[in-house]
């Protein structure tokens, strides 16, 4: 006799495993950065021997210097589009996974410096493959690329991994080569490789504590609300996939692990990793959360400009690759990226030492109660997602 019930139950999603990564040798590209300072943060927390190379970091402050990475890791400084030096740390430092995260990565600035974009997003990527595909010591590696590498069609439908690549300016079809040299050389040598695999990863916009950045959003509203003055954005109509930068780490992470551990595909692997829809929202409804939590006179105004250059005005994700086959979905609602974002900011403003901030951070994003066991402190306070599942039972 069947019966159905209901089953409620707490779903956490998939993290890193500390076993596939202790002891790791992994060679990351764009440590300097921001994003990059926080891959750098969690493979550390997992074991992993980590040679960074990048630029010197292009704002100051930066969370390379407020992690203060070159103390505890190998740091490296170099320019990917030099592929005679990228090569030659490569080689002495043997690594066995490359996360190439390095890249120019705004949109203003590409129509500012066009050259210095497709030689980095593209060139750079090229350089990376090239001696990645030359090294069999390597057995993986993963190449960042971004949400904009899709041809926006300014549609309501989340883009899809086989959708179609392109970009209307110049950080944005830089990225759609750099997906198209991807699958090029998996075609062309990976493919027949033994033991080397390769995949390409795609972010939404990203949040967090030490970004810097300049003309992006959450930057410049921290940066006003922190020195008490008005802060001003550009488009407040457009939509994105907003979500915190640890949700990316964690899915290049498990993107990495994938790869190693798969058995050969019959096609280049690409993930999306992209907010739930109900956390893909407007520039204005995320300057107003941001506002709110910072609290105080926090205020924003609109300023827009004749003849600005083409940004796009909708933007979404679907993630359902990465939820099936690598076990990855969001753990922080936006309402938590926001928080989390702001308490970092807030702390680095009060003077706190932001090595062991960004360490309890991460501990509480793996674990909520994590922060408390530690130190007594927490950043954000975010609930298991919970879930109704239906199950058949005889």
């Amino acid at each position: 006799m069947g019966r159905r019930f209901a089953v409620e139950m707490l779903v956490m999603s998939k993290l890193p495993s500390a076993h596939f990564w202790n002891g790791r040798r992994v060679f990351l590209t764009g440590h300097t950065g921001f994003k990059g300072g926080w891959m750098a943060l969690w493979l550390k927390q997992l074991g992993a021997t980590v040679c960074g190379y990048a630029l010197e970091p292009e704002v100051q402050p930066s969370l390379f210097q407020s992690l203060r990475l070159s103390e505890w890791m190998d740091s490296r400084i170099g320019d990917i589009r030099d592929l005679p030096k990228m090569q030659s740390v490569l080689t002495a430092f043997d690594p066995s996974i490359v996360i190439h995260m390095a890249a120019q990565p705004l949109v203003r600035d590409s129509y500012a410096d066009p050259v210095k974009t497709y030689s980095t997003n593209v060139m750079g990527t090229t350089h990376v493959l090239e001696i990645a595909r030359t090294n069999p010591c390597i057995a993986g590696a993963v190449i960042v690329t971004s949400d904009k590498c899709y041809e926006n069609l300014e549609q309501a439908a989340p883009y899809r991994e086989g959708d179609r690549l392109g970009g209307r300016d110049p950080y944005s079809s830089s990225k759609a080569c750099a997906e198209m040299i991807v699958s090029a050389y998996w075609w062309s040598y990976f493919r027949a490789l033994d033991g080397q695999a390769l995949a390409s990863v795609r972010g939404g916009n990203v949040i967090g504590g030490g970004d810097w950045s300049k003309d992006r959003l959450v930057p410049d509203l921290i940066a006003a609300f922190a020195q008490s003055r008005t802060a001003v954005i550009r488009h407040p109509e457009s939509v994105r996939p907003w979500q915190h930068v640890l949700e990316l780490v964690r899915g290049y992470l498990l993107a990495a692990e994938y790869i190693c551990g798969a058995s050969a595909t019959e096609s280049p692997q690409a993930w999306n990793f992209g907010p739930e829809i109900a956390d893909t929202v407007s520039v204005a409804v995320l300057a107003s959360k941001v506002a709110a939590a910072w609290g105080g006179r926090a205020e924003f105004g609109i300023r827009r400009k004749d003849n600005a250059p083409h940004e796009a005005t909708l933007l979404t994700l679907d993630h359902s690759k990465a939820r099936s086959e690598l076990g990855w979905r969001p753990v922080w609602s936006l309402d938590d990226a926001i928080q989390a974002t702001v308490a970092w900011n807030k702390a680095f403003y009060d003077g706190c030492d932001m090595l062991s901030f960004s360490q309890r951070q991460l501990a509480n994003y793996i674990d909520p109660h994590a922060a408390d066991r530690t130190s007594g402190q927490s950043a954000a306070r975010p609930a298991p997602t919970k879930i109704s599942m239906t199950a058949t039972g005889t």
